[in-house]
């Protein structure tokens, strides 16, 4: 999701941990192993600075995992490129076009939609793999046959506040569904606005959109407009500073106990702002902490709790692009061969933290499980439902 919801000492010590630890003692050891080289692209800096460090630290930890700590493919030792865009769309594409400039054959990363969206067609016209990163933009997939995707897109979010909506709709209920998607008159609230419509409207939902300007501090008129459609669901896609009163103020309308009320959860630090709503509120979640407990999450949480990290929204995304260029490099063999890489990619079908992963071969699209959480006592989300990726898969090819 695009919310903005940085730690820059703990980035920094993260960036100049990840420099040293990409490749094993026993590569700095040898000098005659062959080298691929891989370009990752993203935010150490700017508003979205911490979900650059989830990402990467999910990376540090995959790579570390699909090369069973040796950080090499058949011999062949993976170089870690870093570079940091700042959120910059501009600045992503020169980084990228800089290291493309120096033989590096793949490109990972951005945690930024305006910036995944530039560097995908500078991926496909020098022929270079991209597998884009958390940015959640549905215009990643189907945007070419060289980019890919490590994460969820926004239209499994909304599929997944559907599937939501479908198992907490009480049994023989009839008539009409009403969703009001609640959200700030922006470029991230109107593309929600369009996605709730896509995936939700029709079928007996009829949607309604009520957007507040987003220097709007008074949310009691907005509120008021929510509570007077008597929505069945509200759907809600916030950022900003006024989370806090926006969901204070959905509260005292009381709009939280005469509908089911679905957000998207964020990053750990952003729990508290939901306040005394926590526990009216149904969360779609890309992921939660502690929801999987196979191999692959099992191995992110002991080479966390070495570097005294902790998991968070966007941890997984990492570990999956590790997994995936691991896959891409064994594929493209001395060469790297980049035709031979999405070849190997489309279609790919690999375990991740999440579960169980699928390239779709026509539109690259990451098919993953999606889940439903809510909060404890203690202020802490878990997992109360999980769905499966067929469940949530987006619609086939680019967005509109």
């Amino acid at each position: 999701m695009r919310r903005p919801l940085a730690q820059t000492a703990l980035v920094a010590a993260l960036s100049a941990a990840l420099a040293t630890s990409c490749a094993s003692p026993q590569d700095n050891a040898s000098g005659d192993d062959e080298e691929v080289k891989v370009g990752l692209v993203t935010s150490t800096s700017g508003p979205l600075a911490s979900y650059g460090k989830q990402y990467l630290q999910g990376f540090q930890a995959g790579l570390h995992h699909a090369t069973k700590g040796t950080g090499k493919v058949d011999g062949r030792r993976i170089t870690v490129l870093k570079d940091d865009d700042g959120g910059d769309p501009a600045k992503g594409v020169s980084l990228a076009k800089k290291r493309i400039g120096q033989d590096v054959r793949i490109i990972a990363g951005t945690v930024v939609s305006g910036v995944a969206t530039q560097i995908a067609p500078v991926a496909e016209q020098n022929r270079t793999l991209y597998i884009s990163g958390p940015a959640a933009t549905d215009e990643v997939t189907g945007v070419n046959a060289h980019t890919f995707r490590s994460g969820r897109q926004t239209y499994q979010d909304v599929v997944t506040a559907k599937a939501i909506l479908d198992r907490e709709r009480k049994s023989g209920s009839q008539g009409k569904r009403r969703v009001v998607v609640l959200a700030q008159d922006n470029a991230f609230g109107q593309a929600n606005v369009a996605a709730v419509r896509q995936v939700l409207g029709g079928d007996g939902t009829e949607v309604r959109k009520v957007l507040a300007p987003p220097s709007a501090t008074d949310l009691t008129p907005v509120t008021s407009k929510v509570k007077a459609a008597k929505p069945d669901m509200v759907f809600v896609a916030w950022a900003g500073d006024t989370a806090r009163s926006m969901w204070n103020t959905l509260d005292q309308q009381g709009v939280l106990d005469s509908s089911t009320v679905v957000t998207g959860l964020d990053i750990r630090s952003s729990y508290p702002v939901f306040g005394k709503a926590r526990d009216k509120v149904t969360l779609l979640a890309h992921y939660v902490a502690g929801a999987t407990e196979n191999k692959q999450a099992k191995a992110m949480r002991a080479y966390f709790a070495k570097r005294g990290w902790k998991e968070d929204l966007f941890s997984p995304d990492g570990f999956n692009a590790a997994q995936m260029v691991v896959e891409a490099v064994r594929a493209g063999g001395d060469d790297s061969d980049t035709k031979a890489m999405t070849k190997a990619l489309e279609g790919f079908e690999f375990d991740g933290v999440k579960g169980p992963n699928t390239v779709r071969a026509e539109d690259h699209a990451l098919l993953q499980p999606m889940f439903q959480a809510e909060f404890d006592d203690d202020g802490k989300p878990g997992v109360v439902a999980t769905f499966p990726p067929d469940k949530v898969a987006p619609r086939p090819g680019k967005a509109d």
